[in-house]
């Protein structure tokens, strides 16, 4: 990702933190030791963290903007 967004930057370390809650349930952190699906969930855990939270970013940034809307001069 070239020069991320700072929302883009911390759907970036919540994903990480998801893929670490994981890593922990499985008690392992050599990937190499990984199973197919292990491998797979991670990768999904990783994304899905990713995309939830950049829309949960938005839809805060959507809502701190329909809040301003009275303040708009024109």
């Amino acid at each position: 990702m070239i020069d991320p967004t700072p929302n883009e930057r911390a759907a970036i370390l919540h994903g990480g933190d998801m893929a670490g809650e994981y890593l922990d349930s499985l008690a392992k952190t050599d990937l190499a030791l990984f199973s197919n699906e292990e491998w797979q969930t991670l990768l999904e855990v990783i994304v899905t963290g990713y995309c939830d939270y950049l829309r949960e970013l938005a839809g805060q940034d959507r809502s701190r903007l329909d809040g301003m809307t009275d303040q708009v001069p024109f």
